[in-house]
C-alpha cells in the first residue's frame, strides 16, 4: 500500500545538499514522467531515481501532484530565462505570441510528460492551494517575461489581470495543442492574435 502523504508544507532547501536534492527529484520526475502515464509514475520510483531516501522525497513534496506543478513551473522558469526573446522592433504583441509559441514547442517535446505536468497543475488548483501554488496569479516567471516584454515597469494590478488573461489563453491553446486538437502553425496563430487582442490597451 502506497504511503498517504501528510497534509503539511513542504520544506524549503537551505543548504547546497538540500538544494542539489531537490534537483534530483525534479530531475527524476522529467525523466519518469516522459517514459510513463502520470498514474503509473509511484513516490517510491521517484525516490530511487533521484536516489534519496523517500522521507526526503515526502519532505520536499508532500504529493507526486506536488512534484509535477513544481516541476512544470521550473521548466517555464528555465525557458524564459534562457530563451525568451525580448524584440528588437516590429510587433511587440506578435512577438509575445510568438514566444509563447515557442514555449509550447519546448513543453511539447515530450507529450507524456507535458500531460502530467498539466494534470498535476489542475489538480492542484482545484484543491485548496498555497500562495506558492498558485504562481499563475502571483508575478510569476512568465508573467514578469510578458510584462517586461510590454516594457512595464511598475505593473499595477489591471496589468496582472490582463497578463492573466493571456496567460490563460495559452494554458487552453497548449491543452489544445497536447490533444492534437491544434497544429502548431494554428498555434502560434491563436496565441499571436490573443496577445494581440488581449494586450492592445497596453501598447502605447
Amino acid at each position: 500500500m502506497g504511503r498517504i502523504a501528510q497534509q503539511r508544507p513542504a520544506a524549503t532547501p537551505a543548504s547546497a545538499g538540500q538544494v542539489a536534492r531537490r534537483v534530483a527529484i525534479l530531475r527524476a520526475a522529467a525523466e519518469l514522467g516522459a517514459e510513463a502515464e502520470f498514474d503509473r509514475v509511484q513516490m517510491a520510483d521517484l525516490a530511487n531515481r533521484a536516489d534519496v531516501a523517500l522521507g526526503t522525497l515526502y519532505r520536499y513534496f508532500p504529493t507526486k501532484t506536488e512534484v509535477f506543478a513544481t516541476l512544470f513551473q521550473e521548466q517555464i522558469a528555465s525557458f524564459v530565462n534562457d530563451r525568451w526573446q525580448l524584440p528588437e522592433g516590429g510587433d511587440v504583441l506578435e512577438h509575445i505570441g510568438r514566444n509563447l509559441a515557442a514555449l509550447n514547442t519546448t513543453l511539447l517535446r515530450s507529450p507524456r510528460l507535458c500531460s502530467a505536468m498539466l494534470r498535476a497543475t489542475a489538480a492542484a488548483y482545484m484543491r485548496e492551494p498555497s500562495p506558492e501554488q498558485l504562481w499563475l496569479e502571483s508575478e510569476s516567471t512568465l508573467t514578469q517575461a510578458i510584462l517586461d516584454t510590454l516594457g512595464i515597469e511598475q505593473p499595477g494590478a489591471a496589468d496582472h489581470s490582463t497578463t492573466l488573461l493571456l496567460i490563460y489563453s495559452w494554458w487552453g491553446v497548449l491543452t489544445s495543442s497536447l490533444s492534437r486538437r491544434m497544429s502548431p502553425e494554428r498555434a502560434e496563430r491563436e496565441l499571436c492574435r490573443a496577445a494581440s487582442l488581449i494586450l492592445a490597451h497596453h501598447i502605447h
